[in-house]
C-alpha cells in the first residue's frame, strides 16, 4: 500500500498539525510564498511520487486559500503523487448553490469543477451548507457530519427541557436531525430579508416557554440571524438559548453581535481558525474525525461507523 502524505495550506496550519497528530504522521513540508504584487506559489519541498497525498486546506476567507489549494492540487499532480485527496473542513461558496435570481453564477459548481480540473482525485469536507453540493462533483466525495461531535457535548450539559431551533427555514433538516436524535421538540425561526447579511423580521413557529432551546447552524458569518433569534426565543419565554454551529465564519460585527447578544454560548469547530477568542465561544475539535477518516479512506474501509 502507498504511503501517506499530509500537506497544509497556510490556512488551516493549525487544525493541520492536530489531524496529522491523531493520524501519527508528521505534516509533510511545503512552502507557499507570495509574490509582490499578491500571487501566490507554492512547492513541495520533499517527494509525494507515488504517494497519497492529503492537502489540508478550508477555503475561508476564500479567495487567496483556494488559488492556494488549487496550485497545492496542480504541484502534487506534476510531482507524480500517486492519489491526491483535498481535505476542505470548510468548502467555501457553498452559500451559492443554486440560481436564487436572474443572471448569477452558482459558486459551489464552479468550485467543483475547479478543483476536479486542478487534478483532485477526491474531496473530503463537512457540513456542507447544502447536501446536494456533492452532486456537483464528478469524484467521490466524503462528507462528513460535525453532530458526532457536538452530540457528546450537549449530552454532558444535561439539560432538563431540550427544544431544538432553526434559526431559518434552510436550517429545518438539521434542527430535525437533532431534535429527532434526542427525542425533543423543533421549532422554526422563519426570517424574511431586505438583502445578504440584512434581516427585515423574524417569528417562532412552536412553543419554547420555558425551554433549553438549541439553535442547530452549519455556518455563523456576521450572527446577525442567530443572534436576533436568540433574543425572539428568549422573548417567547425560553429559560436558556444556546446555539451549535459548525463553521465560524465570524465576519464584521459577529465578535460584538454574539457577546452583546443573549446567549448563553456559542459551540462551534475548528474548520475555520477563530480570529479572536470570547467567552462566548467554545470551541470544539474535528481534528479527531479527519484524522479517523482519512484512515478509513487510506485502508479502504467504510467511514459510516463516523456517523451517528
Amino acid at each position: 500500500m502507498s504511503s501517506v502524505k499530509f500537506f497544509s495550506g497556510s490556512g488551516s496550519a493549525e487544525l493541520s498539525e492536530k489531524i496529522s497528530h491523531f493520524y501519527g504522521k508528521p505534516l509533510g513540508s511545503i512552502s507557499h510564498q507570495k509574490f509582490s504584487d499578491g500571487e501566490i506559489s507554492a512547492s513541495f519541498n520533499e517527494s509525494v511520487r507515488g504517494c497519497d497525498v492529503f492537502l489540508i486546506q478550508s477555503t475561508s476567507p476564500p479567495s487567496d486559500n483556494i488559488m492556494e489549494l488549487l496550485l497545492m492540487i496542480d504541484a502534487a499532480r506534476r510531482a507524480s503523487a500517486k492519489y491526491v485527496t483535498v481535505v476542505m473542513p470548510y468548502f467555501g461558496y457553498a452559500r451559492q448553490d443554486r440560481k436564487d435570481k436572474p443572471r448569477v453564477g452558482v459558486g459551489a459548481k464552479l468550485m467543483a469543477n475547479l478543483l476536479t480540473a486542478a487534478g483532485a482525485d477526491r474531496i473530503m469536507t463537512c457540513d456542507l451548507h447544502a447536501g446536494q453540493i456533492q452532486g456537483f462533483f464528478d469524484i467521490p466525495l466524503d462528507h462528513l457530519d460535525a453532530s458526532s461531535i457536538f452530540v457528546p457535548y450537549l449530552r454532558s450539559l444535561k439539560l432538563e427541557n431540550v427544544v431544538f431551533a432553526a434559526p431559518d427555514v434552510g436550517s429545518t433538516g438539521r434542527a430535525r436531525r437533532y431534535a429527532q436524535h434526542f427525542n425533543a421538540e423543533m421549532v422554526i425561526c422563519d426570517k424574511h430579508r431586505k438583502r445578504a447579511n440584512e434581516i427585515a423580521s423574524m417569528q417562532v413557529i412552536g412553543n419554547v416557554k420555558d425551554a433549553d432551546v438549541i439553535l442547530v447552524d452549519d455556518i455563523v458569518d456576521t450572527a446577525g440571524t442567530i443572534c436576533k433569534a436568540a433574543s425572539i426565543l428568549k422573548e417567547k419565554g425560553a429559560k436558556s438559548v444556546r446555539a451549535v454551529i459548525t463553521h465560524p465564519v465570524l465576519s464584521g460585527k459577529a465578535y460584538e453581535n454574539i457577546e452583546n447578544s443573549v446567549l448563553e454560548e456559542m459551540v462551534v469547530t475548528d474548520t475555520i481558525p477563530l480570529k479572536k477568542e470570547s467567552e462566548k465561544i467554545k470551541v470544539l475539535t474535528v481534528s479527531d474525525l479527519f484524522a479517523k477518516a482519512i484512515r478509513k479512506i487510506h485502508d479502504h474501509e467504510s467511514i459510516s461507523s463516523l456517523f451517528i
